[in-house]
């Protein structure tokens, strides 16, 4: 969350107080500034142990950067750099897996890959799809490809007459085959 919502939350966590200290019980504080009953209960209890610094804003939520500003901004010159600078010469493509590794080798740290795709994203960089296509692609191979191999590869998908919607009942008997076995009977109710 940034730091103006933030200000807006705790904005509203010392209105309640004010409305605390009048007296004025939690589901009206809730209705009057269009919070959920659980929130002003919530604020009412730490109100009431704590007074009105225990509704004050704690900071940003979350665990901290493991890396410090001047890391980031090494960092943020790596990745200009591109992917090849640091190894990875078979395409110019940053992954938050090669960022990842990136962090592991230049600063000692261990990120995850969603850790490192918020951590790209903090510093400005997201997701791109190329603008114009690779000088060195070869329109009569991918031509080939999707009428030859992809015809192969694809799985067809399932008739629809031949499902059920029920994970506990099988498909009603009118929309089985008509040369299977049970196809024109009718399943007696009890």
């Amino acid at each position: 969350m940034t730091a103006a919502g933030r200000q807006r939350r705790e904005t509203v966590r010392m209105q309640a107080a004010e409305l605390f200290e009048q007296k004025i019980k939690p589901p009206e504080v809730a209705r009057r500034l269009r919070v959920s009953l659980k929130s002003a209960y919530q604020w009412h209890k730490l109100w009431r142990d704590g007074g009105v610094q225990a509704l004050a804003s704690r900071g940003p939520s979350g665990s901290r950067c493991r890396l410090s500003p001047r890391c980031l901004e090494k960092l943020a010159g790596y990745l200009e750099q591109g992917p090849a600078a640091h190894g990875w010469v078979e395409d110019q493509v940053w992954t938050a897996a090669r960022v990842a590794t990136l962090i592991g080798r230049k600063f000692h740290v261990s990120y995850s890959v969603s850790g490192a795709t918020r951590l790209m994203h903090r510093l400005g960089f997201s997701p791109q799809v190329p603008a114009r296509r690779v000088a060195e692609r070869d329109e009569q191979a991918v031509t080939a490809w999707k009428e030859a191999t992809w015809v192969e590869v694809k799985q067809p998908g399932r008739s629809a007459e031949a499902t059920s919607a029920s994970r506990t009942k099988p498909g009603s008997p009118g929309g089985r085959p008509k040369d299977e076995p049970g196809a024109g009977a009718v399943t007696p109710r009890s």
